[in-house]
């Protein structure tokens, strides 16, 4: 698809066909992975010039879900994103380069618990199709790695065997998409 045109215009995510996981290493021997279910986003593409390009994606705090309801509420409390203070984790671009065909860098500040670092996150482009209801719809896969301590999040327990109980890199994992707005 070395022809972006078809990717121009305002794209709104849909939260019913979009993914924003993650994943921690847990006791120093395994992953415990997650994701969040309530989201909103919206990104404006430029297919002729992609580092005109925009994004933005608000993440409600509560609504992360490891599939573990006190291990959940831990991670909502103030030991991790202290969710009733910060309620909201948010990411705004401030650059797109194109990489390949089809790869991008998206270039933005991530804030998370009121703490704000730039990111990089590698986005493959999927493809660009009509929907059946008259709709066209956008594909993209994407992923990053953070250290949680950046953003504050430095709770951990020491462990007997050598190590701690959660490790500080988090892979975020992102499968979007997308709907063009007419």
């Amino acid at each position: 698809m070395s022809d972006l045109t078809t990717t121009t215009g305002t794209w709104v995510i849909d939260p019913s066909h979009t993914t924003l996981g993650f994943q921690a290493r847990h006791a120093m021997i395994a992953k415990v992975r997650g994701r969040f279910s309530e989201f909103e986003g919206s990104f404006v593409l430029d297919g002729a010039s992609p580092d005109k390009s925009t994004a933005r994606l608000t993440i409600q705090a509560a609504s992360i879900d490891t599939r573990t309801p006190d291990r959940d509420a831990h991670l909502k409390s103030p030991d991790f994103l202290d969710a009733d203070a910060f309620p909201t984790l948010d990411f705004v671009s401030t650059g797109v380069k194109q990489t390949g065909d089809t790869s991008f860098v998206v270039t933005g500040d991530l804030t998370i618990r009121g703490t704000t670092r730039s990111v990089d996150i590698d986005f493959e482009l999927l493809g660009v199709n009509p929907d059946p209801w008259g709709g066209t719809r956008i594909g993209f896969e994407g992923s990053t790695e953070i250290s949680r301590k950046d953003f504050g999040l430095t709770w951990n327990v020491a462990i007997e065997g050598g190590g701690v109980l959660v490790g500080d890199k988090v892979k975020i994992e992102l499968d979007v998409e997308a709907v063009l707005q007419a």
